[in-house]
Parts: structure tokens; C-alpha cells; sequence
């Protein structure tokens, strides 16, 4: 066995951080020797030495550390994916407020961002239904467009849904910026951006504005004003990051689940039969993995499920009471979230 200075150069802890772990109880020495006092350790422990380094530097509390050193691995991967998100929403939420910081410090007085025409058009047909249509909470009205070098986000939220639909820019100029920008406008804008190859989204101090990379002859239809909003947006990344993994997964076809909710009433419960999924009265084919059984508003389901591509839809389920993902099966750069409702029992 080895004295505590050995076992500690060994594994590349402390003696100091060792007798601490010692006194929490996270890892008890092989031996001690009962005179002197001094502790000492087999090298069957430098596997759970390492472990326990590992998980310090990932900032792993020590609660949690006892869990993965002492549990099956089942438990111990449960415990590392929730620190792994924990991780995640903490990075997201310091990240968004360095970007906000970086607004407040810079005060950009120009920057723009550059896509395709029909993507952008695509984006704005798939994001606008979650946006409220009710005065009560004027932001809840707009679409968040925020960019950075690497991706330009659409983001609408009633509280009921949430749609998030991300884009990568051809070109970006000046700092991360973001803009609300009623969800009128935006709808208002989607005929004439599907018509440019390529767009530019323009921000100045007090305005911005959609203007065509060719406009072509015309000058009159290479820009489009649009009107921007104040206010605080909902925290959406902290929604998505804390979303908890999906117990169930249905992949349908899109037609026949519109169908199906069109002649449902509401409520209309879905719950998984085998290779089916039933909608109110309709049964539907489907590849189900899990079960569910939940209820939806079919208003505000059946438009997050017409906003995707393809023929197909992805619906990932978690409990009755927990958001549902709504996701085209072959897109993944546009998710929505649909909030279940109460089931009649």
C-alpha cells in the first residue's frame, strides 16, 4: 500500500485534497493505521482517484460524486447527463448575457446579416404560428431574430408553443445582435423575400430593414422596412436546456395526423397502440417507441405540425405534463414545443 504523499503524486490529487475527501466520506483510505494515524491506499482505489479527479474538474458536486463512485452504471450516467445540462444551461445563460453585454458596450449603430431568400421565407412560414396574436404581452407578438457569425435563430413563442427555426448566415457584419419584430411584419415580408436568391437583414440605431443582395431593375422592391419592438424576451434556451429526456417517440405521417386532428375534438387525446397512434377516433400509422398517452389543444397542435418539411413528422414525448417536440423527421434545424392539456379522465 502507499502513504498518502505517494498515492497523491500517483493520481495527481493533493495529501491535502485526499484526507478531504477522507473526511467527506467520498473516498476512505485502504488503511489506517490506528497509532499513528496515517492513512494509506491500495492501488485498487486509483481507478475511483482518477474518477474523483475527473469529476472535480467537471465541477461535479460532491453529493453526486458519492453517487457515480458508489452506484451502478445506470445511476451513474443518469446523474452526469443531469450535471451535463445543468452544465449546458448555466454556459447558455452566461453566454446570452455576455451577448448582451457585448450590445450594451459596442452599441452597434449598423450591422447585418445575409441568407437565402426562400430560406429565410421558409423560416418566417414555420416559426409565425407560435407567435400570440394577443396584445396582452406585446413581445409574446414578435419574433426574436438574433444572430451570430455562425447562425442566424427565429424564435416565437404564445407560451403554448415554442418554434425555433436556425438559419446559417452567408455573411455577417458587426457584432451578435438581436431585434423583435411584430410577427405581421414579418409575415408581411415572406412574399417578397421568397423571390431574392439572397437577403440581407439590415439593423441600424432606430430601424431596420429586409434589403435584396440583386434587386434587379426594379429599385422599389429591393427593400422592405420592417419595425422593431422593445422589450424582454422569454428565456427560450433555458426552456430548451432543461427540457428532460423523451420517454416516448412517434413518427407519422404528417397529412394523416392533420387529418386526424381536423375531425378531432377538443381535447383530443393521442395515445400509442403498437405500430399506430390514436388521435380522438382515428388511428393513425405510425413507429412508435415507448408509450404515451396525452392530450392537446388541436388549434395550437395541428399548425406546429403543418410548420415542418417533408412528409414526415417526429413528435419526442416526455410525460402528460411536459412540452412535446414537434420536429420534421428529416430537419433538424426547426423544433417546435407544444404544451399537452389537461385530459378529460
Amino acid at each position: 500500500m502507499d502513504t498518502i504523499s505517494t498515492f497523491a503524486r500517483r493520481v495527481g490529487l493533493t495529501p491535502s485534497a485526499l484526507r478531504f475527501y477522507d473526511d467527506c466520506g467520498v473516498l476512505r483510505p485502504a488503511h489506517v493505521d490506528p497509532d499513528s494515524g496515517y492513512r494509506y491506499y491500495s492501488a485498487d482505489q486509483e481507478r475511483d482517484a482518477a474518477l474523483l479527479r475527473a469529476l472535480r474538474q467537471a465541477e461535479v458536486p460532491l453529493a453526486d460524486i458519492t453517487a457515480v463512485l458508489a452506484g451502478d452504471p445506470a445511476s451513474a450516467r443518469e446523474v452526469l447527463t443531469a450535471h451535463a445540462r445543468r452544465l449546458r444551461s448555466r454556459a447558455d445563460t452566461a453566454h446570452a448575457a455576455v451577448e448582451a453585454a457585448l450590445r450594451m458596450v459596442e452599441q452597434p449603430s449598423h450591422g447585418e446579416v445575409s441568407v437565402g431568400g426562400a430560406e429565410l421565407a421558409s423560416a418566417i412560414r414555420q416559426v409565425h404560428p407560435a407567435a400570440a396574436r394577443t396584445p396582452e404581452v406585446p413581445e409574446l407578438g414578435c419574433v426574436l431574430v438574433e444572430w451570430t457569425t455562425e447562425v442566424l435563430r427565429l424564435v416565437a413563442t404564445d407560451r403554448y408553443r415554442l418554434a425555433v427555426r436556425e438559419l446559417v448566415p452567408h455573411r455577417v457584419v458587426g457584432p451578435p445582435n438581436r431585434l423583435l419584430v411584430p410577427v405581421d411584419a414579418m409575415v408581411a415580408a415572406l412574399p417578397w423575400a421568397v423571390r431574392h436568391d439572397a437577403v440581407r437583414l439590415v439593423a441600424e440605431a432606430d430601424d431596420a430593414s429586409l434589403v435584396a443582395d440583386h434587386p434587379g431593375d426594379d429599385a422599389a422592391t429591393g427593400e422592405v422596412p420592417l419595425p422593431t419592438r422593445d422589450g424582454n424576451y422569454p428565456d427560450y434556451r433555458r426552456v430548451l436546456d432543461t427540457l428532460a429526456p423523451h420517454t416516448c417517440r412517434i413518427v407519422t405521417t404528417r397529412t394523416a395526423l392533420l387529418d386526424a386532428l381536423a375531425a378531432a375534438g377538443n381535447p383530443v387525446v393521442l395515445e400509442t397502440g403498437g405500430d399506430t397512434v390514436h388521435v380522438g377516433d382515428a388511428t393513425v400509422s405510425a413507429v412508435c417507441s415507448g408509450t404515451a398517452r396525452l392530450a392537446f389543444d388541436p388549434a395550437v397542435l395541428a399548425p406546429a405540425v403543418a410548420a415542418g418539411v417533408g412528409p414526415d413528422v417526429l413528435l419526442e414525448i416526455t410525460a402528460a405534463d411536459q412540452p412535446t417536440v414537434v420536429r420534421s423527421a428529416d430537419q433538424g434545424s426547426f423544433t417546435t414545443l407544444v404544451m399537452p392539456v389537461r385530459m378529460d379522465q
